[in-house]
């Protein structure tokens, strides 16, 4: 018979692993609520059997990796689950709550190298320019878009921005990235003149006395989330009549894959957006080529 832990046992597991990816790991919030996500969902299946999460086996992680394939899970989804548990076995190991890693045999499924989706230079202009400036929400947006497809920062980046990163004089915005590493990116004179116009005459009339520390808060004073923000994006791309599959990180892609397409260095995209590896930024070349192969296509008199 296999001994169980207590439900009080298995949460305090959780909840100190948990801590640890943040902790020592300087993992994002949103990371380590996925891991979060999938170890629950893990530990529920089990408990249909009778089985508790410390004390799992490799049969069971295989069974229910199974299970998930039969619900029509992505390999992409079956890869992270697989990730989430082997670090959570690992660190059961090495605190000495267990003495094997039921994942140790287990193989990563491969994943395919997608390429992320991204707008043409004419799609993003047509994206900007949705906003109704004549609104404080509107200017508002109008310079979150601009700022973001300037500066290519993530969206959770974008929304926590505060006055103290920001230096309107040397025309920079710091930001703080995953595993809180910073970096300082150029805004551009563009993006720059549409924040002055919705610092000085929009913000003011947006807060209506209210103070906030957030660059771009919600009408009631407060900080926007990533869903919102995620939300306005995809109302304007509406109205802009773009029927491309957007993601949060769409004006990021489109950032660095424009950035490609007039001739930048790839290790300055790579500081840019803040990749500490060369070889995620790398995927963005070959959005670029694709683009050069096109207009080779178009304009060569043998293309």
């Amino acid at each position: 018979m296999r001994k169980q832990s207590s439900q009080t046992d298995l949460n305090l597991h959780l909840q100190n692993f948990l801590d640890s990816l943040w902790l020592e790991s300087g993992l994002s919030q949103n990371t380590v609520d996925a891991y979060r996500r999938d170890l629950v969902a893990f530990s529920a299946w089990l408990a249909d059997v009778d089985i508790d999460l410390v004390s799992a086996t490799q049969s069971e992680i295989q069974r229910y990796q199974s299970h998930r394939m039969r619900e029509g899970r992505k390999v992409r989804s079956d890869a992270r689950l697989l990730s989430s548990l082997r670090r959570f076995y690992r660190y059961l190991l090495r605190e000495e709550i267990r003495d094997s890693d039921p994942t140790a045999q287990l193989d990563s499924p491969r994943l395919g190298r997608s390429l992320p989706a991204s707008l043409t230079e004419d799609d993003v202009e047509a994206l900007l320019a949705q906003p109704n400036i004549n609104t404080c929400l509107g200017m508002r947006d109008r310079a979150m878009l601009e700022l973001l497809y300037a500066t290519g920062l993530r969206v959770t980046e974008l929304v926590s921005l505060t006055f103290e990163q920001l230096n309107m004089r040397q025309g920079l915005v710091r930001c703080v990235g995953k595993g809180n590493k910073e970096r300082l990116v150029p805004i551009g004179e563009i993006a720059l003149d549409w924040l002055q116009k919705y610092l000085y005459e929009s913000r003011p009339d947006l807060l209506q006395g209210q103070v906030s520390d957030d660059l771009f808060p919600t009408r009631r004073g407060a900080a926007m989330t990533r869903q919102a923000f995620w939300y306005i994006i995809k109302r304007y791309a509406k109205q802009a009549n773009i029927t491309k599959a957007l993601s949060p990180h769409t004006l990021r892609h489109a950032f660095a894959t424009h950035l490609l397409n007039h001739g930048a260095d790839l290790r300055v995209v790579q500081l840019l957006l803040g990749h500490t590896d060369l070889s995620t930024t790398q995927i963005y070349t070959h959005i670029a080529r694709e683009r050069l192969k096109q207009l080779h296509g178009e304009h060569h008199p043998r293309g």
